[in-house]
């Protein structure tokens, strides 16, 4: 790996791991906010990765150093505790909780759109002639691509995926939890049940995984158009 490649990498890992520390936060909160103490009490309200890092060693440095040097991007996971009890109890509060996560991310993705709109006006950024998957981690850029400029497309993207990605409503994704806003309480019980009884996990993670891809290329190119209207997309 060349030193290009190397930084390219830290960068990556950077934001990789302020935006999964700031989605696994936001449910620790929420979950606190409405009275389950389980992940505060376990220090997951936090934006310090180091207590996220602990309890998913794997998902938070090992997957997405894989990922990176295998495919050039980064994915990985980590999880916040919470009492299966509480989430009985309170099924509505659990499912703002669920939705509390992909939320994080999306606000991130948002304030790093606004930065790059801003830079781009300001005459700091240059938009890219064409952009798509590959090479939009590098289209917010001046004459030398900077670490604020790599950075800030990279807080889009990687949070664009993270919360598009945890928002589709099959288990254990956060968006399976999320339904239950849409369902009567006797329903999101039941559902809760079935969930954790079925083993579904797994065949849902495949799913996710192969829908996946056709689902992100579409809002991908709208957030691009949004981003940076009037330019191609190849």
């Amino acid at each position: 790996m060349n030193t290009p490649d190397l930084a390219l990498g830290v960068i990556w890992y950077i934001v990789f791991l302020f935006s999964t520390t700031c989605h696994e936060a936001s449910h620790a909160l929420a979950a606190k906010i409405g009275g389950d103490l389980t992940a505060f009490e376990g220090g997951q309200v936090t934006l310090n990765p180091i207590p996220h890092i602990r309890r998913s060693m794997f998902g938070m440095v090992v997957a997405p150093i894989l990922s990176f040097l295998l495919a050039g991007w980064m994915i990985g996971w980590a999880n916040a505790p919470f009492d299966p009890n509480w989430q009985r109890r309170y099924p509505r509060r659990s499912a703002w909780m669920a939705l509390a996560g992909p939320a994080a991310n999306f606000a991130l993705m948002l304030l790093a759109g606004i930065a790059i709109r801003v830079g781009v006006a300001i005459g700091y950024f240059q938009p890219p002639d064409t952009a798509n998957y590959t090479n939009i981690t590098s289209s917010a850029h001046s004459a030398d691509p900077t670490f604020v400029a790599t950075a800030l497309s990279i807080v889009f993207v990687l949070n664009l995926l993270l919360g598009t990605f945890n928002l589709l409503p099959v288990p254990p994704l956060d968006g399976h939890a999320a339904i239950m806003l849409l369902m009567p309480e006797n329903t999101a019980l039941r559902y809760l049940d079935w969930t954790c009884q079925s083993g579904f996990a797994m065949i849902g993670l495949l799913i996710a995984w192969t829908a996946f891809g056709k689902i992100f290329n579409v809002i991908f190119t709208l957030a691009l158009r949004l981003l940076y209207p009037g330019i191609h997309y190849g």
